[in-house]
């Protein structure tokens, strides 16, 4: 037997005992696994799935965006929250960017002329839309205050201003992510049809 078989053999069972002692198994990304009388049932991700990007001094704030997300529907992915212990968090967040259906990366003035860790995941980001078509929606900036957006953000997409009136900023940005949403998923249904 490989290591590779191994390690998949000893997840197995981990999944395998959690469902057995009623307890739900999420697989990030994929959905959720629940045990039944008669087997297993696995349902499906069916929320977009969107990744929040902020500096730390912005924590309250992409706190709260979060919680404003899963309320409305969405599975938002910040790093406090999913990074686990020993991962390698780099990799992690590229995965997590990359899977993700959207990025909201958010602007203030804690952050628009700081270096690290935010300017890295725009960029990434950034990478990783030119893969998207045109005409899909991956990146929706939000501004969390009066800052300037960095100009090529600005030059090429519309961003939210989520002051002064942060209900109407969940708001737009909900419907904004709904509709995108939405509209894949029956662009996909058609492709099938």
């Amino acid at each position: 037997m490989t290591e590779r078989e191994t390690v998949t053999e000893r997840i197995a069972e981990i999944v395998r005992k959690a469902l057995e002692a009623g307890q739900t198994v999420e697989i990030d990304g994929l959905g959720t696994l629940h045990a039944l009388a008669t087997g297993y049932e696995f349902l499906p991700q069916t929320r977009p799935e969107v990744f929040i990007a902020y500096v730390a001094e912005d924590l309250a704030p992409a706190r709260r965006l979060c919680e404003a997300l899963r309320a409305g529907g969405c599975s938002p992915w910040l790093d406090k929250d999913k990074l686990l212990p020993g991962q390698n968090w780099p990799r992690a967040i590229e995965s997590a960017i990359e899977t993700s259906d959207f990025f909201i990366p958010c602007f203030s003035s804690n952050s628009v002329s700081k270096w690290g860790g935010f300017q890295a995941e725009i960029r990434y980001a950034l990478d990783c839309a030119r893969r998207v078509p045109l005409d899909e929606i991956f990146i929706v900036p939000l501004r969390l205050d009066a800052c300037r957006v960095p100009r090529p953000i600005q030059r090429e997409l519309q961003y939210i201003d989520m002051f002064p009136d942060w209900p109407a900023g969940v708001r737009r940005l909900l419907d904004t992510l709904e509709h995108e949403f939405k509209r894949r998923r029956s662009a996909i249904f058609l492709q099938y049809e």
